[in-house]
């Protein structure tokens, strides 16, 4: 009997990533990007107010909080009066200077700001030249043609400068990111509409088995409804793949083989339910066989120990036979086909997060057999330790139940040589998706 790392390491070892393609942005979204994208304008492309308030020349507003009144053109005196003129009046810490224009977000028309003057801006509205600052509007007792300083600025203050964000030839996005909202929202603002990427692989979803009816008819004598071709197609969207979910295929060897060669020419990776043991399941093996290598047996691991693997077709397509039993067809799923698809999407780590986790019930696991055990993670308020609850029972007679595996939030991994864990132990447990 083979042992799960062994299994893992021929399973993985035919692991091959689809070519990358060039996609849509608003498609790349959860995939790995397959290029450099190097940036070939700056980001922001010009200098752009951060801040509602008034473009200013910082020099002309230092005065706020000293003794200084500007003079506009206009009411009289000179700028070389200022300092007699603000000794007169006593007003102390105020700068005036008078609004000439406003510009708005996406205005195309360059402003140019004289000496002493002001501008209106609006956030992300280009900066009049000269403008070297923007006075936000709580720094100031704002007004339409006048503005009263109450506060200084310095060079720069509250001002995106050209480049800020990103340079020319600066690179945007590294190949090997995983390309979520925001370097969507960086490729779409440094101009890209298209990013080579490493696609999803096709992945197909067959359930085989002469009791098995679809969910939209009712079951007569001895027949079951189809659950693994839903369940599995949902567990491998949730890995990264492009599911097509073929559904209940008759098990006789020649409709079986065409419908199953069919597959191997559209996909990458071929998932098989329902057809791994008694007699039933020979005339599929033998169908299969004559498509390739395929390898049926015992692997050292419950639930699902019976399993297979092969590499099918002209393209030697990474096909499994998994268990009919829906909670041993999922954990197969999750030990042996799950990293062979986070791998073929480029993924370095193709293992869920491993973390320790106290137990806080006794745990039976079968002795030789490795086990993948349902079960709640939870963790202790006081302390952060982690603690686990097994679900169900272990090595006995519900194991096959689906309810106690869609309340699981891990896997509890007990390793072969461990039958029995007493209640307080440590043992590794495997994060399963989050839940809502």
């Amino acid at each position: 009997m083979r042992s799960v790392e062994e299994q893992q390491a021929k399973v993985t070892a035919a692991a091959v990533a689809p070519r990358p393609v060039r996609v849509a942005i608003a498609e790349a979204q959860g995939l790995l990007c397959a290029e450099e994208v190097v940036t070939v304008r700056p980001l922001p492309g010009f200098d752009q107010a951060a801040i509602d308030g008034y473009a200013v020349r910082s020099v002309d507003v230092q005065a706020a909080g000293g003794v200084v009144r500007v003079i506009s053109p206009g009411e009289g005196g000179s700028p070389d009066d200022a300092d007699d003129i603000a000794e007169s009046t006593g007003e102390i810490g105020t700068v005036e200077l008078p609004v000439v224009g406003t510009v708005r977000v996406g205005e195309r028309t360059p402003t140019r700001l004289q000496p002493r003057q002001a501008v209106r801006v609006q956030t992300g509205a280009p900066m009049p030249t000269l403008a070297d600052a923007v006075l936000p509007l709580r720094w100031s007792e704002g007004g339409e043609s006048r503005v009263k300083v109450l506060r200084a600025v310095r060079s720069g203050d509250y001002v995106r400068r050209t480049g800020d964000d990103v340079q020319p030839g600066d690179v945007a996005v590294r190949a090997g990111t995983i390309i979520g909202a925001a370097q969507v929202g960086l490729l779409a603002a440094v101009g890209r509409d298209r990013v080579l990427v490493h696609p999803r692989p096709r992945l197909s979803v067959i359930s085989v088995g002469g009791e098995l009816v679809d969910v939209d008819r009712t079951p007569g004598n001895g027949q079951v409804y189809d659950v693994n071709s839903y369940a599995l197609a949902a567990a491998a969207r949730d890995a990264g793949a492009d599911v097509n979910r073929v559904g209940i295929v008759s098990p006789e060897p020649a409709a079986f083989r065409e419908v199953v060669e069919g597959q191997l020419n559209r996909a990458e990776v071929v998932v098989i339910s329902g057809a791994v043991g008694g007699a039933a399941a020979e005339g599929i093996r033998e169908a299969l066989s004559a498509l390739g290598d395929m390898e049926v047996g015992r692997i050292a691991m419950h639930p699902g120990s019976v399993q297979g693997f092969g590499q099918l077709g002209r393209d030697a397509v990474p096909t499994f036979l998994l268990p009919a039993n829906p909670v041993g067809a999922l954990v197969v799923f999750e030990v042996m086909v799950r990293p062979l698809i986070r791998l073929a999407l480029g993924r370095r780590h193709a293992q869920r997060r491993i973390v320790q986790a106290r137990t806080v019930s006794p745990i039976t696991s079968i002795a030789g057999r490795k086990g993948f055990l349902r079960g709640q993670l939870m963790r202790d308020q006081d302390n952060g330790e982690y603690l686990v609850q097994i679900l169900g029972s272990a090595a006995g007679s519900s194991s096959h139940l689906l309810a106690t595996l869609a309340e699981a939030n891990c896997l509890v991994i007990v390793p072969a040589e461990v039958e029995q864990v007493r209640m307080g132990e440590i043992v590794e447990v495997a994060f399963l998706a989050q839940r809502g």
